[in-house]
């Protein structure tokens, strides 16, 4: 008798250890459901975002596409930037292979604007890469060499150049890009910063 009095409340304290662990589990799955759809939710505001900010021309007309064809355009300022140097950052990612290749990138002087250099994810040899400075801009250019090709994949272009102390606007900065597809089809994508 005195070994089944003691089964009972053994047995009791087994079932609630067993709903506290459900209930455990339970909220640890709705809070990670909850983490999930936020983060889903995040990254599409900032893909949208994002393809809303470089999908018009700086007068604010559709003129200039981020994505034509086989051939998509991103521009960023670099998050390495600082108060006194920054590097706009040019993203093109393109479904085919690419005959031919002119990227010009122009950042607006806005005080103090001058060259520090460039460079690609792509091999420097097989571009020609020129800057030029007006009173206006600093223009950085690369165009892709005959008898060269440029793969199908992602690919970054930089433009370096130290500025005025301070925050620097990106704002009025912008990029165009055309190419030429190994079947000979032209696209062209561009946008800002």
């Amino acid at each position: 008798m005195a070994a089944a009095a003691t089964e009972v409340p053994h047995a009791r304290r087994n079932t609630r250890a067993v709903a506290w662990g459900r209930i455990t589990l339970a909220t640890l799955a709705v809070g990670a459901t909850i983490v999930a759809g936020a983060f889903t939710v995040a990254s599409a505001q900032k893909d949208e975002g994002r393809a809303r900010q470089v999908a018009t021309a700086p007068d604010g007309s559709d003129a200039l596409s981020a994505e034509s064809g086989p051939l998509w355009s991103d521009g960023s300022v670099d998050p390495h930037s600082n108060t006194y140097w920054a590097q706009s950052n040019i993203t093109l990612q393109n479904g085919e292979p690419l005959a031919a290749l002119t990227l010009e990138v122009r950042i607006t002087q806005t005080g103090g604007v001058a060259t520090t250099g460039t460079w690609q994810t792509l091999p420097g040899d097989d571009f020609e890469a020129t800057v030029h400075r007006s009173d206006t801009a600093t223009v950085y250019r690369w165009t892709l060499k005959a008898g060269r090709t440029v793969p199908a994949g992602r690919h970054v272009f930089a433009g370096q150049y130290n500025h005025a102390p301070g925050g620097r606007d990106a704002g009025q900065d912008t990029y165009e890009a055309t190419a030429t597809t190994a079947a000979g089809a032209p696209y062209e994508v561009g946008g800002a910063f």
